[in-house]
């Protein structure tokens, strides 16, 4: 069985990442995605948070698990028994940093290899801190998250989120 990791804080998680989770999925026997407790982030919602809406978000797909984890991802991803860790790329200045975590990783845990996926180009612009930064000010994020997560932004700042789409 091919096992890939697709690690992120998922803070919150935008289209671009549903766009490559949907690819993964095409390309392992398992994806699992792994929310980070990166708390060194900020992050505007919390990991059991993140973890509930990626498990409802992500019901079509059969083969797609959600976790969390502590720590580095090669060891996360060697004890869960992956092949491969998946990373997103929107952009090219996204790649240098992306190529030596993977080299990293390569170190660290050798029979692990990174695999890059590039989102859409409809997906390049869209990041989860500008999502939740348009969404603070009231801004339309309807075509950059799922409705579910439109919804929760709206929760977690107490006011409809306005705009053209």
């Amino acid at each position: 069985m091919r096992i890939g990791v697709y690690p992120g804080s998922f803070d919150p998680v935008t289209n671009g990442h549903l766009d490559v989770i949907e690819r993964a999925a095409l390309l392992f026997d398992r994806v699992i995605v792994a929310v980070s407790r990166n708390v060194s982030k900020n992050p505007l919602f919390t990991v059991s948070e993140r973890v509930a809406t990626l498990q409802q978000v992500l019901i079509p797909y059969y083969n797609v698990v959600v976790d969390s984890f502590d720590g580095l991802t090669a060891f996360y991803a060697r004890q869960q028994g992956a092949q491969a860790i998946i990373r997103g790329l929107r952009a090219i200045s996204d790649f240098e940093t992306e190529f030596m975590m993977a080299l990293t990783n390569k170190k660290i845990v050798s029979s692990v290899e990174t695999v890059f996926l590039m989102t859409r180009a409809e997906y390049s612009f869209i990041s989860s801190s500008a999502v939740k930064e348009l969404a603070s000010f009231g801004g339309c994020v309807e075509t950059m998250v799922p409705p579910l997560v439109e919804q929760k932004l709206r929760e977690k700042f107490a006011f409809k989120v306005k705009g053209e789409g």
